[in-house]
């Protein structure tokens, strides 16, 4: 169950707060090439399941950018805003890939509120995404991302 904002008062308050987890997402050779085909990026390790099964990883693995890029499917699972005029993504800080995704493991992202702070009418707040890997001791992905919400007034 996602955690749920309807005002920037209670986003503010949020600082340090533990999101959860998501459910459990399976990393396809399909995913991975549809990212491949969207980026250009068509490295053998990617894309080519015969020759990356007898390579330093011994299948195929997620592109690193792939496993960053899946912080935007986890923070809607994560965390939901009501009463919300507009969020954009303002940026991210400390983007780490401690481990490598293989094709076919399942992942899912961690979230934890890192910090939460007004920006003119708006709330900035630093959310930390592990990518987590069913199995594994260290993640796929670390990454703080940064966001900037408004919220419409609060009408009686």
């Amino acid at each position: 169950m996602s955690t749920r904002f309807s005002s920037a008062e209670q986003m503010l308050k949020a600082q340090g707060l533990d999101l959860g987890v998501t459910d459990w997402l399976q990393l396809t050779q399909a995913r991975v090439n549809l990212f491949a085909e969207a980026t250009g990026d068509q490295q053998w390790i990617h894309v080519d399941p015969e020759r990356a099964a007898n390579g330093p990883f011994g299948a195929c693995i997620a592109h690193g950018y792939l496993t960053l890029a899946l912080a935007n499917l986890f923070m809607p699972q994560l965390m939901s805003i009501d009463n919300m005029a507009m969020g954009v993504n303002y940026g991210t800080d400390r983007v780490r890939f401690p481990a490598v995704v293989k094709v076919g493991a399942r992942v899912r992202g961690r979230g934890q509120i890192v910090s939460a702070e007004l920006i003119g009418s708006a709330v900035q707040l630093v959310v930390r995404i592990s990518v987590e890997i069913e199995g594994a001791e260290r993640p796929g992905c670390v990454v703080d991302t940064i966001s900037r919400y408004t919220f419409n007034p609060i009408t009686e």
